[in-house]
């Protein structure tokens, strides 16, 4: 595996074997701005039509990480606009999730840590008291929710660090090997074990040019994910074949 600078290495391997995406926390206002470890936009396309865009950067500097994203979707009646921001510990665990909902509706949601479990509090109204919901869950549950793409890379860093070793400057992932998560998605409040294994370098057509990407497999009871990333570790592509939906890094 080449990297295209030696900052890039340092950085990704960093995030990948050390799980080093840490929290900015509520004073990351003092924090300096940070590098971008990713940022970019996916289109996500049902049917080979593009019906949104998800807008995204992952963001480090000496206190941690912060991953935000925006989803926006213009297509006809089904217009939609929702945003989030997820903080991580640097054992990569929950410290603050929040996701907000301009349209179809006004609803926003904030995920933390409670003792043993994880709290969501939403709000449809702002001056309604916020309904709160426990999850039984460890601040380590990754969360995945319904909107946000650039999530699940994340994940497969998870799975990378657990799963992955450095070989002569090359990525070696045991093939078909399974490793589980327990994830949350906040959107739909609910909370779901899912797996991931490595299967493989395939090449892959992205925007008209053939590209070997490693793939990966998520599957869970919701159903089977498929995922590409590129040797920056970055997702290149999901493929979503029950809702024949495609995701593709613009």
């Amino acid at each position: 595996m080449k990297f295209r600078t030696v900052w890039v290495m340092r950085t990704l391997l960093l995030l990948v074997f050390t799980a080093a995406i840490a929290a900015v926390g509520k004073d990351k206002e003092k924090e300096p701005q940070g590098k971008d470890v990713d940022a970019g936009a996916f289109g996500v396309f049902m049917g080979g039509r593009r019906v949104a865009t998800e807008t995204f950067s992952i963001k480090q500097n000496g206190a941690g990480s912060v991953i935000t994203s925006e989803f926006k979707s213009e297509q006809g009646m089904d217009k939609a606009l929702q945003s989030s921001e997820l903080q991580l510990s640097p054992t990569g665990e929950i410290r603050n999730y929040e996701w907000k909902e301009a349209l179809p509706e006004k609803i926003q949601a904030v995920v933390v840590p409670n003792d043993q479990f994880l709290l969501e509090r939403t709000t449809t109204n702002p001056n309604d008291k916020p309904a709160e919901q426990p999850f039984l869950l460890p601040a380590s549950t990754s969360i995945l929710d319904d909107y946000f793409f650039i999530q699940r890379e994340v994940l497969v860093w998870r799975y990378l660090a657990t799963g992955c070793r450095q070989e002569s400057g090359q990525l070696k992932c045991p093939l078909h090997q399974h490793a589980q998560f327990g994830t949350l998605d906040p959107h739909s409040r609910s909370s779901m074990p899912i797996s991931m294994e490595f299967s493989g370098r395939e090449k892959v057509a992205i925007h008209g040019v053939e590209h070997e990407l490693s793939r990966f497999d998520l599957k869970s009871d919701s159903g089977d994910w498929a995922l590409w990333l590129d040797d920056q570790f970055k997702l290149i592509r999901i493929v979503i074949p029950d809702e024949n939906t495609e995701v593709v890094r613009d």
